[in-house]
Formats: structure tokens, C-alpha cells, sequence
């Protein structure tokens, strides 16, 4: 007994001698970057309690319980009552604690005597510190450091200020309900009061899977359509698919066989939804359309995708070009677009006089038939479709494609398009194109680097190369007649040398684009000079606001940086306050950075970090987190990329993405769901314009910059163990008075439970990406985080109320309807997010409320 407690007490107390030498030693790095002397007075203190401890001196007992009270104060300076943050100091050098009490080490440390005595002094200080410790511990437990608690007044809640949606309640038309994209419905069965009662109502599975040759962002991001009784949906193969809406039964599907959509050529493998149609009653007395051949009206070849087009080939496009540098080959011949009004003539078949528009990830927008899923001929031609490919230039496999629905309005389709990032110079171009919506004829088209130029494009022309686009979701006023777009940058992202006058006024920006024309109506930059890919991703939210007692035509843009900006949408002014602050200089030699940038009234943009503010499961990835903040270059928010490495916060992820936020017109509030993650951007300079610096062969090629002076290595913060290096909480909700600009609430969102290898309930408050719903019963509704839940909130005071487990990731902004047999469903899409490492699935949920009677 006695030698196996000897070597016991020996192998402990050379695995504290190990943790105090890894502490002494990163402790001296991270004192040598400028960062806290702290940790090499804790590596010494361990070292000399192992020291002590392995010669069978008791006193190492005391002296490692001393070091833990010394460590348990400093922790509570650094960051007080914070669990989580005090966990990551402490939980290890805890845990070696109690295993230095265990009778093994205790009385191995008894040199004679009985051994009921072998328990004394020096034990007892452990043990005390180890007791005063879980009492801290247990303390923070009950803490909420983070939360802002709040709530909107009753008077706020039992607001009916009229709004016209223009579409029946118990439908969703558009992605955001209506082309004005509030994320908002009038429906009210579900309440706060009956909404744990919702249960699973059906459940339909795609079959569309992520595959082994899909992009890395193979993602289910729809948010469904209900119509008429039918639901619609889009994967991220685009399969198009109509279900009951009360039964979630199959009514067709629709597959248009996709090409170029491997890893190697494609960033976005999704489709956030299809746009739908109405039709018109001139639509509605139209004759069938003759069928193809002689006697029916042809649209020219090179206007749409024909068979061959599809087949996975550069040349198939019209530009053949090198697919590393996308440079086109001498004597390239551009694909022409004839603009007579060829397909106008065609007969409409009554069964696409109500249709759907399908964006495709190779280039396609492909008219439907919403009855039948059959396609539409005359659309561009009798496949019913439009090549988006059309008059591009530099075009390669997967490098232009549509992810976001088209807005459509009474006579035109508008869609914008992705490029993929930080791939070359020579990307094609982000123009924005507007189509009949019933015969596909080209009516206009904006490039951002040849604003004025809005007639369509001649035969035999290009637009401009890597022009800044706008792939995520537009809004629509029909009554103003304008068009809002959110707008990218121009790639690189990272680096801003020879950026044009147009791409500097219109990158990063909220674009409003007369409907009938195309003309720029107004232009408001949410960053300037943007070195951060800090494209406007979101839906701008369109809604009337009551501003000093006056009605407002207001627009609600949020943004990838944490502003929501609150503009006058026929002008483009704020309506709440926005002021230019000071910005850090220090980019990249030959480039520079804008000296200030735009702050909202309403704004998330974080506090800047700071070393304390690191985190790690252990304190030594702590201490590695600390070491690898210091040695990087930070200032705060917009600190630009070096070639040093600097830290971005928040990073390219976005506090706020596509999912946008969720704005109730009646109660002027806003429900968002803000999020957190620091990134790290390091400058590579190339050698030349071709070679590969960031990554390997056979890998894609994204982040390589080809034409440009210098690469970027890009990535998350993590420790060395796959954390996130700053402390959470890392995702919230909260709640807005649009009125005022006030923040309400603002509440720690989501658990750990997938997120750590120990299935753990813990809330933390994770990451997200998707967008919430507000609805009129006072609920709000979200599924994005990052633990597999779907959950309902009270949308007067953010807590949440109701949660249901998904089988898969549920980084889908949400939808509710009314159902045929009068009840109230929320659809969920549950199919994982590739980028975020969330589980995969094919789920459609709809939940609803228990049968009466």
C-alpha cells in the first residue's frame, strides 16, 4: 500500500511540476509581448508546491492552496462574478486540488505516526481554498454580468397602428413576408401565454443532402413560402419543392440538375428561397402557349441557358479563360444578349400565370410554374430560362452565381448575384439586372463601376470586371418606386489599392435604384474604404416610423459590423443620428485607411477586446489565447489587415448577416439576434500573380488574391483547441425601440449542448446565423444558433419561453402561416450550416398549436 501511494504522490507531483513549468514558461512569452506578469508568479508558486510535495514536505499542500486563493482574487479583479470567465482561470488548478487531498498523496506525506493525524494544517488550507473556491463558483452560477434585462411597455405591446401589407395575413409571399422584408406577421393564435403548447404538427425530409464534392458552405439557409395553401421551398441544390401547407405532403418538385458546383470551383452551394408571382389579369386571359417548334416564338440561344450551355465547361459560356487567374484568352468571343422583344409575342400557359422564380448556383434564374413545377416557356425562351451569364466578363466554373431570391414586382424581376471573394483581380462583375417578368427581355441593367450607363448592354459588350455586387436580399417600395440593395466590395477584400471613385462610393453600402430605370435614387456607405469584407449582408427592413411625432418612411439596415442604421428611404438621410468616429490607421505599404467611420444611434458594435478578456477551457490555452492577442495587431474595431496578422472584431462573420433582424410595424420594435466572434486577418505578399501562398494544390483557391499584390490568411480566433479565444458570451437577443434608438434588452442566447464534445445544457451564449420573426401574438421566433433548438421568445421582454429540439442545424430564418384548417404554423428548416460545422439533415418542421375540441 505504501509504494503504490509513493508513486501516487511522485506522478502527481510531477504532473503539477509539468503545469507550473507550462505556466512559467508561457507566462515569461506572454510578459515579453507586453502582457501580464501574472502567470509566471503562478507557474513559479506551482512549481514550488510540486517541488515540496514530490520531497514529502506537507507545507506544499498549504502553499498550493494559497496559490489558488491568490489566483481565485485575481481572477475576480480581472472579471468578476463572471462564471465562465472564472472557470477558465480556475476549473484545472482546482481539479489538481482535489486530487492533491486524495488520502494517496495525504498520507504519503506522513513521515510516522497513526495515521488518523496524517490530515492537518496543511491539507486544511487546500481544502478551505477549495471550499471558498466552489462557493465563488456556485455564486457566479446565479450571475448574469452580460444581461441587460428590459422590456417594452404595455402601452408599446397593445399598439394597433394600421399597416397594409398588401398580401392576405395568413401567408408568406417573400422572403420577408413581403418585398418590404420585415420578418413580420399579423398573426396572433400563438401568444406568450400558449405558445410552450406548440408541438410538432409534420415533418418532411428533402432527400437533398451535403456531399462529399459540395463546397465547404454547402448550406440550408430557405426561409418557406406559403401560398394559396402551399408551402415552397428551395435546398441548397435547388431543387424547388411544394408541400401541403397543412399536411407537409408532397405536391411536386422540381430539379435542375446543377453543374459546376464542386469545392474546388464554388464558396456558396444554397438557395435562401424562391420569389413569387401573382400574374395580372392581362396574364390571366392569355391564350395556352403553342408548343415548341416552328409556329411558336423562339428567344435567341444566346439569351438563355440551352442544354449544352449547362454542360461544366468555361468555353460553354462564351469566355474562355484560365480558371486560376480568370484571365480571358486572346480572341475570346463574349456571349450577345438580342433585346427584341422576341418572347413578348409567346401565349401564356394558365398554369404559369402564378409562377415562381428560381435563382440556381450555376448561373440560372428559371421561371416555374407555382400549380405544377413545370417550367414556363417564354421566359427568356421555351426552357424558361435566363443565362446570368450573359455579357460577363471573366466568367469560370462556380465564380457567378444567385444564392438570394429575386425581388419581383408587377412587371420586372431584379436580381443581383455572388462572386466568389478573394479569388483574383479579375472576378466577373456584381452587375444588378432587371428583367420582364414575363418574357425575360433585359430592361436594365446597374454596374456599379458604370453607374450612368443603365440602358442594356449591347450585343458584343461586357460589364465592368470585379464591380462591387449585392448578393444577399433587396427590398421593394412600390409606392416610391425604388429598389434597396445591400452592396459588396470589390475583391480583394483585404486590400483597397486601386479602387475606382464608383467602387469607393458604392461598396459597402445601402443602394436605392429607381425600379423603372435604374438610375441611383441615393447611396448611403455603411464603411468606408472597406479592408474587412464588411459587405452590407442583410435584408434592409422597410417600415414607417413615428419620429417626434411625425410618420417617417424609414429603412432598417443592419450590418455586418454591429450598426444598424436607420435611414429616410426616399432619401436616404438618417433618421436616427449617425456620427464618424476616429478609425485606426496602419494598413498594408501603398494602401491607406479611411480616418473615420459611421456609428448608428442603434448600435452593437462590441467593446474592444482586451487580455482579460481572453478565454480557454484550461488557463493554459488561456494563456495561449493571451500570448497570441498580444502578439497581433489591435486598435479596436477596424483595425486594418497587416502583414504582421491583426485581430478583427467583430470579424467577417458579421455581428449581424443575412438573417438580418425582424421589425414589428405596429409596435415600431425591432428583434435581432447580435453575435460576436473575433477573427484574424495576416497580409501574404506574393511573389507573383499566379503562384499559390495560402493554400495547397488540389485545394480551392479562395483567399489567394490572384492580380493582386498580397494574399489573405484568414480565420476564427480559436485557441489551440478549437475554442473561440475571447470569452463568451458570443450570441444574444435583443430588443429595440425604433422610436428612440434605445436598446430594451439584450439577453445571453443559446446553450453548449452541440458546441462541446459533452452534450451540456450550459447557456453560454453562442454564435448564430440566420434571422428571427416577429410575430402580431407578441412572439418572436429563431432558430439559427448554434446548439440544435428552435425557440420562441416574448417579444416584450426577450426571455425565451418555449424551445424545441432539431434533428440538424437550423441556420434558416423561420416562417409562420395559417394553415387551411385555421391554425397558426411555424415552419422551421433544419439542415445544417457547411461553414459553421452545425449537423447536416433534409428536415422540414411545422409546428402549431393543439387541435381544438
Amino acid at each position: 500500500m505504501n509504494g503504490t501511494f509513493t508513486m501516487y504522490r511522485i506522478l502527481l507531483s510531477l504532473l503539477t511540476a509539468l503545469l507550473g513549468l507550462a505556466l512559467l514558461v508561457g507566462g515569461i512569452w506572454l510578459a515579453a509581448v507586453g502582457g501580464s506578469w501574472f502567470f509566471i508568479l503562478l507557474g513559479a508558486l506551482v512549481l514550488a508546491s510540486a517541488w515540496m510535495l514530490f520531497n514529502r514536505r506537507p507545507e506544499g499542500l498549504a502553499l498550493y492552496g494559497l496559490t489558488l486563493l491568490l489566483t481565485l482574487g485575481w481572477a475576480i479583479y480581472e472579471v468578476g462574478f463572471d462564471w465562465w470567465a472564472l472557470s477558465a482561470r480556475g476549473s484545472l488548478l482546482v481539479a489538481f486540488g482535489v486530487l492533491l487531498l486524495m488520502p494517496p498523496m495525504v498520507w504519503s506525506l506522513h513521515r510516522g505516526g497513526h495515521r488518523r493525524a496524517r490530515y492537518g494544517t496543511s491539507s486544511g488550507v487546500l481544502t478551505l481554498s477549495i471550499l471558498v473556491a466552489i462557493v465563488v463558483a456556485v455564486y457566479s452560477m446565479f450571475q448574469s454580468p452580460h444581461d441587460q434585462p428590459g422590456a417594452f411597455s404595455s402601452q408599446e405591446m397593445a399598439s394597433t397602428r394600421p399597416v397594409d401589407s398588401g398580401i392576405p395575413d395568413g401567408e408568406w409571399r417573400a422572403y420577408g413576408r413581403t418585398e418590404a422584408g420585415r420578418r413580420y406577421s399579423p398573426l396572433d393564435q400563438i401568444t406568450p401565454v400558449n405558445v410552450d403548447k406548440l408541438a410538432v404538427a409534420w415533418t418532411y425530409h428533402t432527400g437533398d443532402i451535403r456531399g462529399p464534392n459540395d463546397p465547404g458552405e454547402a448550406t440550408y439557409e430557405v426561409t418557406p413560402l406559403m401560398i394559396d395553401g402551399t408551402v415552397y421551398i428551395c435546398t441548397p441544390h435547388s431543387l424547388v419543392i411544394a408541400l401541403d401547407a397543412v399536411s407537409g405532403a408532397e405536391k411536386w418538385r422540381f430539379d435542375p440538375q446543377l453543374k459546376q458546383t464542386t469545392k474546388q470551383t464554388t464558396q456558396h452551394l444554397t438557395c435562401r428561397g424562391v420569389s413569387y408571382y401573382g400574374g395580372s389579369a392581362a396574364l390571366a386571359t392569355a391564350s395556352p402557349a403553342l408548343p415548341p417548334g416552328p409556329g411558336a416564338p423562339q428567344a435567341p440561344d444566346d439569351h438563355r441557358i440551352a442544354e449544352s450551355a449547362a454542360e461544366v465547361t468555361t468555353e460553354a459560356a462564351g469566355v474562355p479563360q484560365n480558371v486560376v487567374t480568370g484571365q480571358a484568352k486572346p480572341g475570346a468571343v463574349n456571349p450577345v444578349v438580342d433585346h427584341e422583344d422576341v418572347a413578348a409575342q409567346a401565349a401564356i400557359d394558365p398554369s404559369c400565370v402564378k409562377r415562381l422564380f428560381v435563382p440556381t448556383s450555376d448561373g440560372r434564374l428559371i421561371s416555374l410554374s407555382a400549380e405544377t413545377g413545370k417550367i414556363c416557356p417564354g421566359f427568356g425562351g421555351d426552357d424558361g430560362t435566363i443565362n446570368l451569364w450573359a455579357n460577363m466578363p471573366n466568367v469560370t466554373p462556380g465564380s457567378v452565381y444567385s444564392t438570394s431570391p429575386p425581388v419581383v414586382t408587377d412587371e420586372l424581376v431584379i436580381v443581383g448575384g455572388a462572386v466568389n471573394d478573394n479569388v483574383s483581380t479579375t472576378s466577373p462583375s456584381g452587375v444588378i439586372r432587371a428583367y420582364d417578368v414575363n418574357t425575360g427581355d433585359l430592361l436594365w441593367n446597374f454596374d456599379s463601376k458604370n453607374p450612368d450607363a443603365t440602358t442594356p448592354i449591347a450585343n458584343g459588350q461586357t460589364y465592368t470586371a470585379n464591380a462591387p455586387n449585392s448578393w444577399s436580399v433587396s427590398s421593394y417600395d412600390p409606392k416610391l418606386g425604388l429598389i434597396y440593395l445591400p452592396m459588396g466590395n470589390q475583391s480583394p477584400d483585404q486590400y483597397g489599392v486601386g479602387r475606382s471613385a464608383s467602387v469607393e462610393k458604392y461598396s459597402s453600402s445601402i443602394l436605392a435604384l429607381d425600379v423603372k430605370t435604374g438610375k441611383p435614387a441615393w447611396v448611403f456607405q455603411t464603411v468606408h474604404h472597406d479592408l474587412w469584407d464588411m459587405d452590407v449582408p442583410a435584408q434592409p427592413s422597410l417600415v414607417d416610423l413615428t419620429i417626434g411625432g411625425k410618420d417617417v418612411p424609414a429603412l432598417v439596415a443592419p450590418t455586418k459590423q454591429g450598426e444598424i442604421f436607420v435611414l429616410n428611404r426616399k432619401t436616404g438621410e438618417p433618421v436616427l443620428p449617425v456620427t464618424e468616429e476616429p478609425a485606426p490607421s496602419g494598413a498594408v505599404k501603398g494602401d491607406t485607411t479611411a480616418p473615420t467611420q459611421p456609428v448608428s444611434t442603434i448600435s452593437f458594435k462590441p467593446e474592444p477586446l482586451k487580455e482579460k478578456d481572453m478565454w480557454g477551457a484550461t488557463p493554459l490555452d488561456e494563456l495561449a489565447c493571451r500570448i497570441e492577442f498580444r502578439s497581433l495587431d489591435y486598435e479596436g474595431r477596424f483595425t486594418p489587415p497587416t502583414e504582421k496578422g491583426s485581430m478583427i472584431y467583430p470579424g467577417n462573420f458579421g455581428a449581424f448577416n443575412w438573417g438580418a433582424v425582424a421589425v414589428d410595424p405596429n409596435r415600431e420594435v425591432l428583434f435581432g439576434m447580435p453575435v460576436y466572434l473575433a477573427f484574424t486577418s495576416k497580409m501574404v505578399p506574393r511573389p507573383n500573380k499566379t503562384d499559390r501562398v495560402v493554400t495547397k494544390p488540389g485545394e480551392d483557391v479562395f483567399n489567394e488574391n490572384f492580380g493582386a499584390p498580397f494574399a489573405a490568411k484568414m480565420s476564427a480566433f480559436l485557441s489551440p483547441i478549437g475554442l473561440p479565444c475571447q470569452a463568451p458570451p458570443w450570441g444574444y437577443v435583443a430588443g429595440v425601440d425604433l422610436t428612440t434608438g434605445k436598446t430594451v434588452y439584450k439577453h445571453v442566447n443559446g446553450t453548449v449542448r452541440d458546441l462541446s464534445p459533452i452534450p451540456l445544457p450550459f447557456k453560454m451564449g453562442v454564435p448564430g446565423i440566420g434571422g428571427p420573426i416577429i410575430t402580431k401574438g407578441g412572439v418572436a421566433f429563431l432558430s439559427g444558433t448554434l446548439d440544435d433548438y428552435v425557440r420562441g421568445y416574448d417579444l416584450k421582454t426577450g426571455a425565451e419561453l418555449w424551445r424545441a429540439r432539431l434533428p440538424a442545424g437550423g441556420q434558416a430564418t423561420p416562417s409562420t402561416y395559417k394553415g387551411a384548417d385555421g391554425r397558426q404554423y411555424l415552419v422551421v428548416v433544419a439542415g445544417g450550416h457547411g461553414s459553421t460545422g452545425t449537423e447536416a439533415g433534409d428536415a422540414i418542421i411545422a409546428y402549431a398549436l393543439p387541435k381544438s375540441g
